[in-house]
């Protein structure tokens, strides 16, 4: 994995050559972004997540692929709490902006293609062009919601869904906080605390922290695990929740730059705040995983 953190992006020099950047306003630029390739992607859950290194091996019986989905699906739906308090106090219409079209995209919005037209655009659609417009493996990962469609089953909670009922799992098991376990519920919290955060600082550096774990290919090591699982249990097993955020998570990185870039060059930025935050965040993450570790003894084939 190579996120190039550390490399400063083409929009900040050339903002530089342009003398809005300071020679030393962009050199602490630099150095910030050293500390958090030091400190953020080395963080133990990002170099090193037992869980998901035990998952991949797809090895997995179904009780314990029962509460992963079941813990996930807690996580999935409490981030739509921390991701709308985001949007709320997003410190510009941008941000705002950018922040209600993954909330939006969440509960079902489809991302409209480059060049696509606008939904209503294109003359009403078959049956057949409905149907795979609302499937969650051939939806675009990339685009807008502006002028995107909206449809029920495209929320990636009802992709979840999918997964869980071909497991045994009902919608009643789901996604409520009755269903997390002690570490799950940490993990929520902490998200809705720190990635939803009022100040610009904390909620950056969270989000910053979220968007590079999410990077560092546990989506890979998801995927890799349930399509082993797939072939040897369950063949027609619905895995687009995860190929698609796989699929998804490679794209967003190349953007977290410039937003961190946005926040830095404010003169209210704390560097202090946001590091520490993105720590604190890591460490819920971590929480998170470590717990569907140790949960694991209590699933295991007699």
């Amino acid at each position: 994995m190579n996120n190039k953190i550390t490399e400063i992006s083409p929009a900040i020099l050339a903002r530089a050559q342009a003398g809005e950047i300071t020679a030393a306003r962009l050199h602490e630029y630099q150095s910030f972004l050293h500390e958090i390739e030091t400190k953020f992607m080395n963080h133990r859950i990002i170099l090193d997540n037992r869980y998901c290194r035990w998952f991949a091996k797809g090895e997995m019986n179904l009780d314990q692929l029962r509460h992963f989905v079941q813990q996930f699906s807690v996580f999935s739906h409490f981030f739509l709490v921390a991701q709308l308090k985001k949007m709320i106090n997003a410190g510009n219409l941008e941000s705002y902006r950018a922040s209600k079209e993954i909330l939006a995209n969440e509960i079902g919005v489809i991302f409209r293609k480059p060049g696509q037209a606008a939904s209503g655009s294109g003359g009403p659609l078959t049956d057949a062009e409905k149907d795979l417009s609302a499937d969650p493996e051939l939806v675009s990962t990339e685009g807008t919601v502006d002028g995107g469609t909206f449809k029920f089953k495209a929320g990636h909670f009802e992709w979840l869904l999918r997964i869980a009922e071909q497991l045994g799992l009902r919608f009643t098991d789901l996604g409520k906080r009755k269903h997390g376990t002690t570490t799950t519920l940490f993990f929520c919290d902490e998200l809705e605390r720190l990635y939803g955060s009022e100040d610009a600082s904390i909620g950056e550096g969270a989000s910053f922290a979220v968007e590079n774990w999410a990077a560092a290919g546990f989506w890979k090591q998801l995927v890799e695990g349930l399509k082993r699982y797939k072939s040897r249990e369950i063949p027609d097993l619905k895995l687009a929740f995860f190929t698609w955020h796989d699929a998804v998570e490679d794209q967003h990185a190349s953007h977290t730059q410039d937003e961190l870039a946005e926040v830095f060059f404010k003169e209210e930025f704390d560097r202090q705040k946001f590091i520490s935050s993105g720590l604190e965040m890591l460490d819920g993450v971590a929480r998170f995983w470590d717990g569907l570790y140790d949960d694991l003894h209590l699933t295991q084939a007699a």
